[in-house]
Parts: structure tokens; C-alpha cells; sequence
């Protein structure tokens, strides 16, 4: 695992930095949260770690996570 440092408003890049994959930036610090924007082709999925593990339980039972799995509420930032 590769753990690094960053500051509000800078990056990582993912993959070629010529033509990298993604790039994850640090948009928000306040107090213990921080808000993290990802930067990726639609055609990569990115989740949450709990919604992952739910995509992967409900595909185990066969059935579909659309409509179950809810959205993170507003906190206003």
C-alpha cells in the first residue's frame, strides 16, 4: 500500500502522467472530514468500500443493488 501526503486542492495521478487514467484531488479539508474528488472515464467504476461490499454480497445472492443501496446525505459541503 502506498501511503503519501497532500494538502487541500493537490492531486495524484493515476497511472502515465503523460495520459493518466485518473486523477484523485483533495477537494476539502474541514475538521476529521475530508472530501476527496475522483477524476476517471465513466467506463471505471469507483465506490465506496461498504458499497463495494455490497455490490459483491447482492451478486453473490443474485439480485440487483439498484435501488437499495442509498445516497451518502448532504452535509452541505
Amino acid at each position: 500500500m502506498l501511503v503519501i501526503t497532500r494538502r487541500e486542492g493537490e492531486e495524484v495521478v493515476i497511472g502515465d502522467p503523460s495520459a493518466p487514467i485518473g486523477v484523485v484531488r483533495i477537494a476539502a479539508i474541514k475538521g476529521d472530514r475530508v472530501r476527496v474528488a475522483f477524476e476517471f472515464p465513466r467506463t471505471i467504476e469507483v465506490h465506496r468500500r461498504e458499497v463495494a461490499e455490497q455490490i459483491i454480497a447482492t451478486k453473490d445472492d443474485g439480485q440487483s443493488v439498484v435501488g437499495k443501496i442509498r445516497p451518502a446525505a448532504n452535509d452541505g459541503g
